[in-house]
């Protein structure tokens, strides 16, 4: 998150300095063609800036690169005055003035994704800023040759011309919409969905969306993901064939839940989830996107939801320790589909002479009592298995990044790591390789699993394989009882003094090897390996169910 601000920073600097310079230069030297290559790098650190920061205001910088571009233009002419350059200047003002409402507006309106659906405009008023930077590079360059200011004039009116009827439609959307809603609310009641996924999160999230996907494909009826970030809009329409709708507002949330819908799923505690959960007609399910021990996984938050999915009755203990009163009949005990592909190895296997163990370090989180990363003290354990021949998988979680400081020990790490495999040629994974790999086929590549406290180990314990779990918090013997599912790992110390020990037990002796399998049933349900989705499958297809045909479920 830090260096997140950091470059979004840096990058507001870079095309205000720019525009300045420019500007600067094209007014106060005769240097004109400095001045016009300073402008078209402003130009190119503006549409830097609008990637980094996609809602940020170019209206000065954009002004002044304008401005700077004209006066360059205007020194070759010796006609005096030239009224199409003062035409030009007028239009690009309009223009200066327009995109940032017109985006505004744009993003006001419903999209869509997998539906025989259409809306460009909306897409057109969320480029134009992107177009009249390169308007300005097209003019900047006429300058540089010293074309005829009527070619300037030409492209600015196209450009404006295409603004301007944008602005009408957006204005006919806003002021006389189409009764019964637009195209998109009327391509999804032909489509009839049964159930919605409903995802807000900040960015990088979607992953707590496509791991559902799949098994939301599998229940057979028609669906639809309503999305209220633009940013997943792409992404997640990729992963599926379901429709995929953005809802920016509360007025497009009610053009889209249509009268087939019967249930809502959620995969977080978003707080714009209350601009669902309100639609009292449907069933609001909570699923999570994964399963551990972590004190967000007990949000009194999830009191809201008609029903709670969770992994196993640990799950609902969890809850309990917590604190949180929630009543019994809204959870369900559904397992964890997401591991059903990987591999159970039911025999211990104990004395590894060149084990491959997966290294999951997890983020900061977004509080102080959320931050179990291991990053910090990470660089002594992975020496102790380097030093035992072990293969590393080292992967880190997706908001790694977001901290800088975590950003620069995951990079040590992997600097370890690489130099370790030119040296001794064992292939260890890390960087973009171990992110292309999904979690199951890390797990199954794998011997063992060091992990801080995440909803990694939940899903690695399906395997049957020992893991081992940080203690960041210094904790001692009140680790365990705060995070039960450790009890039945290996627990490394913060300062990492217990690492030899641990690893023997980890690598050679496993002496929690039974007590796992009690462990695995409490966590993750006890179901068929052969059928182990059908329980999720089998209670989602319950929720879906008309109310005069519902059987009475068993839950615990």
């Amino acid at each position: 998150m830090r260096g997140d601000l950091v470059r979004k920073l840096a990058a507001r600097c870079l095309s205000t300095g720019l525009a300045v310079l420019a500007f600067v230069v094209l007014a106060l030297t005769d240097a004109t063609g400095w001045g016009l290559a300073l402008a078209v790098a402003a130009l190119a650190g503006s549409a830097a800036e609008q990637r980094i920061r996609p809602t940020a205001d170019l209206v000065a910088e954009t002004t002044l690169i304008a401005a700077a571009i004209l006066v360059g233009y205007s020194r070759p002419l010796d006609d005096g005055l030239d009224l199409a350059l003062v035409a030009t200047a007028l239009v690009l003002l309009g223009l200066v003035l327009l995109v940032g409402p017109l985006r505004t507006a744009g993003n006001l309106e419903i999209r869509a994704a997998n539906l025989p659906v259409r809306a460009w405009t909306p897409l057109i008023a969320d480029r134009l800023g992107t177009a009249l930077l390169g308007l300005l590079a097209v003019v900047a360059l006429a300058a540089a040759l010293t074309l005829p200011a009527g070619v300037a004039l030409a492209a600015t009116v196209l450009l404006g011309a295409g603004a301007g009827a944008v602005a009408l439609d957006l204005a006919r959307r806003r002021f006389r919409p189409a009764v019964g809603g637009g195209a998109v609310a009327r391509a999804l009641r032909r489509h009839e969905p049964e159930f919605l996924l409903y995802f807000s999160a900040p960015p990088g999230s979607e992953y707590q969306v496509t791991m559902w996907l799949p098994y939301l494909q599998r229940i057979g009826r028609p669906f639809l993901v309503v999305l209220r970030e633009p940013e997943f809009l792409a992404p997640i329409a990729a992963a599926t064939d379901a429709p995929v709708v953005y809802c920016p507002t509360l007025r497009s949330l009610d053009e889209a839940l249509v009268p087939s819908l019967r249930a809502a799923f959620y995969v977080n505690h978003g707080a714009k989830n209350s601009h669902c959960i309100r639609f009292t007609q449907l069933t609001h399910v909570q699923l999570h996107h994964g399963d551990s021990d972590k004190a967000p996984s007990a949000n009194p938050v999830s009191g809201i939801f008609d029903r709670i999915f969770v992994a196993g009755p640990a799950a609902i203990d969890r809850y309990a320790r917590a604190g949180v009163q929630i009543p019994a009949d809204k959870f369900v005990v559904v397992g964890r589909p997401q591991v059903e592909s990987i591999e159970v190895r039911p025999e211990p296997a104990r004395g590894l002479a060149q084990p491959t163990v997966l290294y999951t370090p997890t983020w900061t989180g977004h509080h102080a009592d959320a931050d179990y990363c291991s990053l910090p003290v990470a660089e002594k354990l992975l020496r102790r298995l380097l030093e035992r021949g072990a293969t590393v998988i080292l992967r880190a979680h997706p908001y790694t990044a977001q901290n800088p400081a975590s950003a620069r020990q995951l990079a040590r790490l992997t600097e370890l790591l690489v130099a370790d495999r030119a040296r001794s040629g064992r292939p260890h994974i890390v960087g973009a390789a171990a992110r292309e790999l999904s979690l199951t086929e890390c797990v199954n590549r794998s011997d063992a699993l060091v992990s801080d406290v995440s909803g990694v180990i939940s899903d690695y314990l399906y395997s049957g394989k020992p893991y081992a779990v940080t203690d960041m918090g210094d904790e001692g013997d009140r680790f365990t009882e705060r995070f039960p599912l450790a009890g039945s790992g290996y627990v490394l110390r913060r300062d990492m003094s217990n690492v030899d020990e641990v690893l023997t037990d980890l690598l050679d002796t496993d002496p929690s090897a039974e007590a796992r399998w009690t462990t695995r049933r409490r966590y993750l349900g006890d179901f068929p390996a052969e059928s182990y989705a059908e329980g999720f499958l089998s209670a989602a297809r319950r929720e879906l169910a008309p109310a005069q045909a519902l059987p009475t479920p068993a839950r615990v």
